[in-house]
């Protein structure tokens, strides 16, 4: 898997992981969908599934070099260092866009979803009885997960390792979004907000030389969950990425036809017309958590008005959605074509 890489490919390297971390902490969206129309997503599962004993004993014996070039690690680390600027920096935009114009944001993430059913599927020719089974179990499931509930916040350190494994599950698993999973367990406000903010601040004290972080006991607490939360999220990566890639080596077709259907069933979580419906008590006030978040019941999701601009506003934001994906898919064919 290891090649030469110019520095163009390096650039569009930390893009894509720019993309991934971005899409990871979008709920509905899956930064696995990312590496699927970006054509890496091969080669980032089995570039993580060098991350083995034999790396670990490359590491140790100090043969850095052959540890780096057996893990693929110019690839594995410009991807990586992408997706962490991207939790302090384009999420940060996305947080803010999601707050003040979400309709157009989930309409630009249901038209790629709905360009990469297009991506995905164009050169699928194996329809046979066993694969359109496959693909309607994961269109089953899909539709399944986009109705379920979500849970109480649970702060209690074994859970969070818990939802470190599973949120990772959107980076191995396109259109299984690994922070809609987060929502359902009741931690996406504790885990991929508060925490992350929390270690934001934290990097800008320090920059400043103020540590009066380590007397905040509040602060201290967010530091060890997220902690804790990397951790698993690390372990479920390497595990999921091992599992992933044998089932893609010995059922790639049925394994394709799964995904295919499960993107297709998660479009109802992206559904862009859709509204929070929050938990209430007897009176109608919305209740919260124990940090002040309100408490998300579910998503109401409606059929769009064409009477107003608003609707076709997101309908053009569906397109550009779309457009992005043809246009990976165009540069993937024009690079190939030239390398």
């Amino acid at each position: 898997m290891a090649r030469t890489r110019t520095f163009i490919d390096k650039i569009f390297l930390v893009i894509k992981g720019l993309c991934m971390g971005a899409a990871n902490k979008v709920p509905g969206v899956s930064g696995g969908i990312v590496a699927f129309v970006g054509g890496f997503y091969e080669e980032f599962i089995y570039s993580l599934q060098k991350v083995n004993y034999k790396a670990f004993k490359l590491f140790v014996n100090g043969r850095f070099k052959s540890f780096y070039a057996y893990i693929n690690g110019s690839f594995l680390f410009l991807l990586i260092f992408g997706m962490l600027v991207s939790y302090f920096s384009v999420s940060k935009v996305l947080d803010y866009f999601l707050v003040h114009k979400e309709l157009y944001v989930w309409s630009a993430f249901f038209g790629m979803i709905l360009g990469s059913i297009y991506y995905i599927g164009k050169d699928f020719d194996h329809w046979k009885k066993r694969t359109i089974f496959a693909a309607l179990i994961g269109l089953t499931v899909g539709i399944s997960i986009s109705f379920l509930s979500p849970a109480k916040e649970n702060d209690n350190l074994i859970f969070i390792f818990f939802c470190g494994i599973i949120s990772v599950s959107g980076m191995t698993l396109p259109g299984l979004s690994g922070s809609f999973i987060l929502i359902l367990l009741g931690n996406y406000v504790l885990l991929l907000v508060d925490s992350v903010n929390a270690l934001y601040d934290t990097f800008l004290e320090i920059i400043k030389g103020d540590f009066s972080f380590t007397k905040n006991v509040e602060r201290i607490s967010a530091l060890k969950i997220l902690g804790v939360f990397t951790l698993g999220s690390a372990t479920g990566l390497v595990t999921l990425s091992h599992i992933i890639s044998y089932v893609l080596k010995h059922y790639k077709h049925i394994t394709t036809a799964v995904l295919l259907g499960f993107i297709t069933g998660s479009l109802g979580v992206v559904w862009p017309w859709k509204k929070t419906v929050y938990k209430t008590d007897d009176l109608g006030t919305i209740l919260t958590d124990s940090n002040g978040n309100e408490i998300i019941k579910n998503y109401s999701r409606y059929f769009p008005d064409f009477g107003i601009s608003e609707t076709w506003w997101a309908v053009f934001f569906v397109i550009i959605g779309i457009s992005i994906l043809l246009g990976l898919d165009w540069y993937g064919k024009n690079r190939k074509a030239t390398s």
